[in-house]
Parts: structure tokens; sequence; C-alpha cells
């Protein structure tokens, strides 16, 4: 988060996106009540991204897990229900296959928890927030960083000895600003997907994500266990159908409807 925020300000004025900071600004001083919405949206996003580091440290990467993979499903529901969105046929499916791998996630755990209900639940609470309060830019991502960045600073300061910590490793000098870079550009195309795509789709694509993960972990000598080959199929079977559903509406858009 320290070297988040800098780099991701660097981006948007490279990329000519400040004038959504300005505008936020201004907005601020004429509606005083919109820095309330604003504290509890960085909250938000905060909250999150402290469970994401916190979770695997305490032996919660299970429950963190299960969070994300009901994450997608929970994003298409706000979009059904919120923004009366429509599915195509494949999406349907796409949906359907998805929800099935889930519920086996679901009996592989064994269990809700307050963790993984907090992380399904957090980010489309997040995404509506900045919608109702028009800040779904970066100009809102921004802001939400700098009022999450003093609390970051507390934890990452509280008790490392970051100073000793880059004299054992002297390649951190390179890698955590790389680090920060990369979260920046991440978190920018993130917030962009989500104000140019329906939330159904949004959240579908999200399912993108642990099948790059597993092809990564496979890379680098992971096995998959047979109990958890029943997640990952419905889910891969899921993200194919709308990379075809993709690719039907690109060529229609390019090459009109088929005869």
């Amino acid at each position: 988060m320290l070297l988040t925020l800098p780099f991701l300000t660097m981006l948007m004025v490279v990329g000519n996106e400040s004038r959504y900071i300005t505008a936020l600004f201004a907005r601020i001083k004429k509606e005083p009540w919109l820095l309330v919405g604003l504290c509890a949206s960085s909250a938000l996003l905060g909250s999150q991204q402290w469970l994401f580091l916190w979770a695997p440290i305490n032996q919660r990467g299970m429950d963190l897990s299960l969070g994300y993979f009901m994450l997608p499903l929970t994003l298409l529901l706000v979009g059904q229900i919120f923004y009366r969105e429509r599915l195509s046929l494949l999406q349907t499916i796409a949906t359907v296959s998805a929800a099935l791998g889930v519920l086996h996630q679901l009996y592989f755990v064994g269990h809700f928890s307050w963790l993984s209900l907090f992380v399904a639940a957090g980010f489309p609470l997040y995404f509506a927030a900045r919608k109702k309060l028009r800040t779904d830019n970066l100009g809102g991502l921004w802001f939400d960083m700098l009022l999450t960045f003093p609390v970051a600073a507390y934890f990452i300061f509280k008790d490392a000895d970051m100073g000793a910590a880059f004299q054992r490793a002297p390649g951190l000098y390179v890698l955590v600003p790389l680090l920060g870079m990369l979260t920046a550009a991440a978190f920018m195309t993130y917030i962009l997907a989500s104000r140019k795509l329906p939330f159904s789709l949004f959240g579908l694509l999200g399912y993108v994500e642990p099948v790059l993960i597993v092809f990564v972990a496979l890379a680098i000598g992971e096995r998959i266990k047979p109990d958890e080959m029943m997640t990952y199929i419905p889910i891969w079977t899921a993200v194919g159908l709308l990379v075809v559903d993709g690719a039907l509406h690109v060529r229609r858009q390019f090459f009109g409807s088929p005869a």
C-alpha cells in the first residue's frame, strides 16, 4: 500500500487521469457529507486487503479461498437484483457450472465462516458504494488508498524492523518497488473493468484469476488433489464458456449477426 499509492499517482498523471482527483476534491468541498461515504468505502477496501494478508498467516487460507470462490457469484447476484442485468445463454450456463464448483468447495471446506462471508459480500458492497457515491473512477480509488495509507503505515512500521529486512535481502530494494508498481497497475485495470463491464460479467470474469493461479501452481510443481478436481473442472468449464461467449460477441460486432 505504501508504494502502491505513489505509483498509482504517477500512472494517473502520466495517463492524464489526475483530473479525477481534482474533481473529487472539488466535490468534497461542495458536498462535505461525501467524505463520510469515502471513509466507508476506504474502510471496505482496506479491510479486504488486511484479510488477504491476515488469513494465510493465521491458518485461515481455506476460508479466504472459499470467500473468493463465492465472490464472483455474489457480484453476479448484485447485478441481477439491483441493476437488472441480463445474461446470455452461455453466461447462464457458465454461472450454473461455476456455482456447482463453489458448492463442491463449500462441501470440501465443510462450513461457512465469517471470513468467507465478509470477502464474498465486502467487495460487492464496495463497488455498489462507489457507484452510489459516483466515485467509480480512478480518483475514487486514489482517495480510498489515501485514507487507508496511515493505517497501512502504522501496521507496517509498528513491529517490523524494515531496515534489517532490507539488509538481509538487498534484492528487496528492487522487488518491493516493483510489487508496488504491479499492484498499482492491477488496481487501475480492476477498477476500470468494474466501471465499464456489467456487474454480472465482471463477477463471472473473477474466475479467470483462480484458474491462472492453478496454472502457475502446476508450473512450479504443485498438484491438484483428486477431491479438488470437482471444484476446478466446473470453474474451468465456466471460464471456457465465457471465452466462447466473448468471441461470439466480438464476431457479431465486427461481422454482424450470423445468417
